[in-house]
């Protein structure tokens, strides 16, 4: 069980079967591998998109999230490493968004998690433009494999 679950008393029952969650060693935004955008987008959008019919994550609901990340992407790409740690606060401050997204059963755990893997790695321009690759990369295989279920 999460770290947040068990600080904010969200535990499954007993006999509740446990959803697949994600995998996040290899999602490194400072170094991305070859597969980041491909394989290893495609894995992680097919567990959040298996566990999607009973724990909300509506594609509209995940853009949205993108599209910030997109925003603010755009914002920064200008901006020299000063003015960008001046804004990481308030690219931080999605994490809360997407917690309170969670609280209301509109995203879940594994959706959160990856959102706190990725927003956690975003230091520079680098590592916010490989996130945002990252996520429309996830977008893309997560549209596909949704729409199966």
């Amino acid at each position: 069980m999460s770290q947040y679950n068990s600080r904010h008393g969200n535990q499954r029952s007993e006999g509740a079967p446990s959803a697949p969650s994600i995998k996040l060693d290899d999602i490194q935004l400072a170094e991305p591998s070859a597969a980041l955008f491909d394989d290893i987008a495609e894995r992680t959008a097919k567990v959040i998109a298996s566990t999607s019919m009973r724990n909300g994550n509506k594609s509209t609901q995940l853009r949205s999230f993108y599209d910030e990340i997109v925003m603010w992407e755009q914002r920064c790409r200008n901006l020299n490493d000063e003015n960008l740690a001046e804004q990481l606060p308030l690219i931080r401050m999605l994490n809360a968004k997407v917690a309170y997204a969670k609280g209301r059963e509109l995203v879940d755990d594994n959706f959160f998690q990856l959102m706190r893997h990725c927003l956690g790695q975003v230091n520079n321009r680098n590592t916010l433009r490989h996130c945002k690759l990252f996520l429309e990369a996830f977008m893309g295989f997560y549209k596909v494999h949704r729409d199966k279920n």
